[in-house]
């Protein structure tokens, strides 16, 4: 298949591969991302895979637009059954509720359920990283139970800490560093999702991972602090 290619200035495209949220086409994407990353050509920047593109960033200075598409055309409308089946499954401890997780209980007050409910219902699924965005190593996750679904803030916070969990809509994500959002905050993990090593960028997920989350104690987490 043919997926169209969208110009984004002069030194960026988007291959537009899908517009549904869903795994199916999440695996399309990262057909394609593996395909063209096994056939990089001289001039290509960088290609970052979102929902359902890819955004494929290169210097015209060395590879010249309509050589692009040609590149991209030839080797990137292959079937998502080329691309490997094994992805990373990351297991990720959470303490919900009380300071950790101060939207739990509007959260359950929202699904007419009970807060250790939402946390059963959040803690059996297995989610799919759909991306990384908005903050260095932030995680979309979608497969969510809808039934916790959750709008976003009507007035978003002005500091979350790191390691937040929220859910906005029907998507859950983790803050891996202190910032502003909206998201509406169940719990908080220990683990470190974000790091600076001697120059060096390290991120505990990658689009493409699957994570589970399990439930600690308040004296887990003050255990596991600062061990990354």
């Amino acid at each position: 298949m043919e997926y169209p290619i969208i110009p984004c200035g002069d030194s960026a495209v988007t291959l537009l591969i899908g517009t549904e949220l869903s795994p199916a086409v999440n695996r399309l994407v990262f057909a394609a991302f593996s395909a063209l990353q096994h056939k990089l050509v001289p001039g290509v920047r960088e290609i970052v895979p979102t929902y359902g593109t890819l955004f494929i960033h290169y210097n015209p200075d060395v590879l010249d637009y309509a050589h692009l598409c040609d590149w991209i055309r030839g080797v990137s409308a292959v079937d998502a059954a080329d691309m490997p089946s094994e992805s990373r499954l990351v297991c990720i401890p959470v303490c919900y509720g009380g300071e950790y997780g101060p939207d739990l209980a509007a959260v359950a007050a929202h699904a007419g359920l009970s807060e250790q409910e939402v946390i059963r219902r959040h803690t059996e699924r297995e989610y799919l990283v759909y991306m990384l965005g908005f903050l260095p190593g932030f995680a979309y996750l979608g497969g969510m139970d809808e039934a916790i679904a959750c709008p976003r803030l009507a007035v978003p916070r002005t500091h979350i800490p790191a390691g937040s969990v929220g859910i906005a809509g029907g998507q859950t994500g983790i803050y891996p560093l202190a910032s502003p959002g909206g998201w509406q905050l169940i719990g908080r993990t220990p683990r470190s999702l974000f790091s600076i090593r001697e120059h060096e960028i390290d991120f505990l997920l990658s689009a493409g991972d699957r994570v589970r989350f399990c439930s600690i104690t308040p004296e887990d987490y003050r255990e596991r602090e600062g061990r990354g």
